[in-house]
């Protein structure tokens, strides 16, 4: 046997042992829909009718101030499963099929540390952190994968079964029930032992299906029908914990990694998928563990996709990655000891290039794109400009981002900027050429507030 190895059973055998204790690690779901707005959930004033959500909100703690690490998918997905941004682990941007690469190989993922300490692991529904077999979830700490491997409306649209194609087209309709079969047979077959769920649900990511039995069940068009059935799914997996008692010993979690695209609600804030106001970064995040997590709790404490890592590997006695961490430990948040926790901005992203920071109730808007994404480029070609005057926004009275407050709070500005200009040094280059670059480039003056820059005129 390897040095390896031997730590590896080493660890197991230490976990099996933690498990039969009377003290017991939790098992861990993270349930992850794809696109699912701020404003699609019932206990976050939607029209749609999601009762088993609303019920894991009653049961747990729901956050108001929840925030993804990017606006579009693999960086999002990235951040979460590492707790480090999306541009220092080689994702700062949406993964294609025909990509020879994904999530850096030597990054450590929340399956790696829970497998470690004897977990069984499952990821079920899109991954989205590389196609090739080296980057898949079997090759990334889980010990099986059932899902489409990236986006729904790219092709080839294969369903696979840990590497093997098992559907050449995947079928949209029947794609939910499915997801909810491999994951209702996971937990039933992992009595007995830890286990982590990963699901992150294909849907409600465009193009848009649901099964005969949901379909036009919705009053809000097959958008609805889509989040419903993905309501019903949660249900299901939350009554699988049932038997045993399993849902004394579950953290369950549940959230979205970007904002709505084309349908769905960011409720009443700013933007949506693609830009990094608020309606693209900032997600319904729910929390539900029976007898440790307080039922009925409301937070409007800040917090990451990136805090899930390092708070899930100290609720299981895992050991933290050598690399350092931007997430944080939001137990106490979860469990209401703290009612906020102080923590260094979070930064926004689009690709390489810096767009915003988020310190406590205060966003900074320090750069923006000359264009929308996935738009038509200008002449010259699309780029990042800083802001000649950066916008501040007080998110606490205004969450949609409408009354730039930067002339009555030069302190603040300043405050965050020099906060910015000591984080960015410890970025990897592409992140530091770039914002180098932004500033170098020259742009008009007079531009108004929340406008897309335009360049000085040569």
């Amino acid at each position: 046997m390897t040095r390896r190895g031997f730590l590896g059973s080493v660890a197991a055998a230490a976990g099996a042992q933690l498990w039969g204790a009377e003290t017991r690690t939790p098992n861990i779901v993270m349930i992850l829909c794809d696109d699912l707005g701020y404003g699609d959930l019932g206990c976050y004033g939607s029209r749609i009718e999601t009762p088993n959500l609303d019920r894991l909100a009653g049961d747990g703690v729901r956050f108001t101030n929840f925030n993804s690490a990017d606006p579009v998918c693999s960086p999002s997905r990235a951040a979460l499963m590492t707790g480090r941004y999306p541009t220092r682990v080689g994702v700062p941007r949406v993964l294609s099929p025909q990509d020879q690469d994904g999530l850096d190989r030597d990054e450590t993922t929340i399956a790696n540390v829970l497998k470690a300490r004897g977990y069984k692991t499952m990821c079920v529904g899109k991954w989205h952190l590389g196609r090739p077999v080296a980057y898949l979830p079997t090759s990334r700490g889980f010990d099986e994968y059932f899902g489409i491997p990236y986006s729904n409306d790219m092709s080839p649209r294969v369903l696979l079964h840990n590497t093997e194609i098992v559907e050449e087209t995947a079928n949209l309709e029947t794609l939910t029930g499915r997801y909810t079969e491999q994951a209702r047979k996971f937990i039933t077959g992992s009595k007995g032992s830890p286990f982590f769920l990963y699901m992150p649900h294909t849907f409600p990511h465009i193009p848009l299906a649901a099964s005969q039995r949901f379909r036009g069940k919705s009053k809000e068009g097959l958008y609805g029908d889509v989040v419903e059935e993905i309501d019903w799914s949660v249900g299901e997996v939350l009554q699988s914990l049932k038997p045993n008692g399993l849902d004394r010993n579950t953290l369950v979690m549940f959230s979205s990694d970007n904002g709505p695209w084309y349908q769905g609600s960011p409720g009443k804030l700013r933007g949506r998928k693609n830009t990094t106001y608020e309606g693209g970064v900032r997600e319904p995040f729910l929390a539900r563990w029976t007898g440790r997590i307080p039922a009925g709790r409301v937070s409007n404490a800040l917090a990451s996709m990136m805090d899930i890592f390092p708070t899930v590997t100290k609720l299981c006695g895992g050991a933290l990655p050598s690399k350092p961490l931007d997430g944080i430990d939001i137990w106490p948040l979860l469990h209401g000891d703290r009612a906020s926790i102080e923590r260094p901005p979070l930064l926004y992203f689009d690709n390489w290039d810096l767009q915003c920071a988020r310190w406590m109730d205060w966003k900074l808007h320090v750069a923006r794109h000359n264009t929308a994404a996935y738009t038509p480029a200008p002449p010259g070609g699309r780029h990042s400009y800083l802001l000649p005057k950066p916008e501040l926004y007080n998110l606490a009275s205004d969450p949609d981002e409408s009354y730039d407050v930067a002339p009555g709070n030069p302190e603040v500005v300043a405050q965050i900027q020099a906060k910015i200009g000591a984080m960015i040094q410890d970025f990897p280059e592409p992140v530091r050429q770039a914002y180098a670059e932004a500033k170098a480039r020259a742009v008009n003056p007079s531009m108004p507030a929340g406008s897309y820059p335009q360049p000085v005129k040569q």
